[in-house]
Protein backbone atom coordinates (compact mmCIF):
# COMPACT_ATOMS: atom_id res chain seq x y z
CA UNK A 1 0.00 0.00 0.00
CA UNK A 2 2.80 3.01 1.43
CA UNK A 3 5.51 0.39 -0.58
CA UNK A 4 9.28 2.03 -1.00
CA UNK A 5 7.84 5.37 -3.23
CA UNK A 6 5.46 6.06 -0.01
CA UNK A 7 8.15 5.13 2.79
CA UNK A 8 10.65 7.49 0.50
CA UNK A 9 8.09 10.15 0.44
CA UNK A 10 7.03 10.07 4.26
CA UNK A 11 10.89 10.36 5.10
CA UNK A 12 11.74 13.14 3.12
CA UNK A 13 9.16 15.24 4.19
CA UNK A 14 9.62 14.22 7.73
CA UNK A 15 13.11 16.14 7.14
CA UNK A 16 11.88 18.86 5.10
CA UNK A 17 13.96 17.52 2.51
CA UNK A 18 16.76 18.38 4.41
CA UNK A 19 20.10 16.41 4.33
CA UNK A 20 20.45 15.50 8.28
CA UNK A 21 24.20 15.48 7.30
CA UNK A 22 25.18 18.46 5.70
CA UNK A 23 22.09 20.46 6.19
CA UNK A 24 21.48 21.20 2.33
CA UNK A 25 17.52 21.33 1.33
CA UNK A 26 17.29 19.88 -1.61
CA UNK A 27 14.90 18.55 -4.18
CA UNK A 28 13.42 15.46 -3.82
CA UNK A 29 15.72 14.13 -6.78
CA UNK A 30 18.98 14.96 -5.37
CA UNK A 31 18.36 13.37 -1.85
CA UNK A 32 18.71 9.72 -1.23
CA UNK A 33 17.34 7.71 2.06
CA UNK A 34 20.13 6.64 4.45
CA UNK A 35 20.59 3.86 6.72
CA UNK A 36 21.88 5.09 10.34
CA UNK A 37 22.71 1.22 10.78
CA UNK A 38 23.31 -0.26 7.93
CA UNK A 39 21.36 -3.21 6.90
CA UNK A 40 24.62 -4.74 6.77
CA UNK A 41 25.41 -4.14 9.87
CA UNK A 42 22.49 -5.08 11.80
CA UNK A 43 20.19 -2.18 10.82
CA UNK A 44 16.43 -2.20 9.38
CA UNK A 45 14.43 -0.39 7.04
CA UNK A 46 12.21 1.27 9.83
CA UNK A 47 11.56 5.33 9.98
CA UNK A 48 13.17 5.30 12.80
CA UNK A 49 16.69 4.08 10.91
CA UNK A 50 16.11 6.04 7.55
CA UNK A 51 17.04 9.66 7.37
CA UNK A 52 16.73 12.05 4.32
CA UNK A 53 20.82 12.74 2.79
CA UNK A 54 21.95 14.24 -0.31
CA UNK A 55 24.33 11.86 -2.33
CA UNK A 56 27.55 13.57 -1.76
CA UNK A 57 27.25 12.78 2.28
CA UNK A 58 25.60 9.41 1.24
CA UNK A 59 28.38 8.67 -0.75
CA UNK A 60 31.10 9.72 2.18
CA UNK A 61 29.88 7.89 4.68
CA UNK A 62 29.60 5.00 2.49
CA UNK A 63 28.79 1.79 4.25
CA UNK A 64 29.67 3.38 7.83
CA UNK A 65 27.33 3.20 10.80
CA UNK A 66 26.48 7.02 11.37
CA UNK A 67 28.53 7.08 14.89
CA UNK A 68 31.74 5.77 13.24
CA UNK A 69 31.63 8.46 9.76
CA UNK A 70 30.00 11.03 12.71
CA UNK A 71 32.82 10.62 14.96
CA UNK A 72 35.24 11.92 12.25
CA UNK A 73 32.71 14.78 11.31
CA UNK A 74 31.99 17.28 13.93
CA UNK A 75 30.28 19.76 12.10
CA UNK A 76 28.41 17.05 10.38
CA UNK A 77 27.43 15.44 14.01
CA UNK A 78 25.64 18.72 15.12
CA UNK A 79 23.91 18.66 11.82
CA UNK A 80 22.55 15.11 13.01
CA UNK A 81 21.88 16.02 16.09
CA UNK A 82 20.05 18.80 15.39
CA UNK A 83 17.95 17.57 12.41
CA UNK A 84 17.62 13.80 12.44
CA UNK A 85 14.66 13.95 15.21
CA UNK A 86 12.99 10.60 13.87
CA UNK A 87 16.06 8.52 14.37
CA UNK A 88 15.54 5.97 17.20
CA UNK A 89 17.01 7.35 20.90
CA UNK A 90 19.70 4.31 20.57
CA UNK A 91 21.35 5.68 17.37
CA UNK A 92 21.06 8.62 18.62
CA UNK A 93 22.67 7.51 21.75
CA UNK A 94 25.55 6.26 19.48
CA UNK A 95 26.47 9.02 17.85
CA UNK A 96 26.72 11.11 21.05
CA UNK A 97 28.64 7.73 22.81
CA UNK A 98 31.35 7.58 19.89
CA UNK A 99 31.71 11.28 20.01
CA UNK A 100 32.35 11.35 23.94
CA UNK A 101 34.58 8.53 23.66
CA UNK A 102 36.60 9.42 20.09
CA UNK A 103 35.95 6.05 18.80
CA UNK A 104 33.85 4.08 16.23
Amino acid sequence: MGGRRGRRQRILEAYGFRCVYCGAILPADRLTLDHVEPKVKGGDRSDGNLVACCVPCNTAKGGSPAWAFLARHPDLRANFLLYATGVWPRLRRAVIDAARSGSE
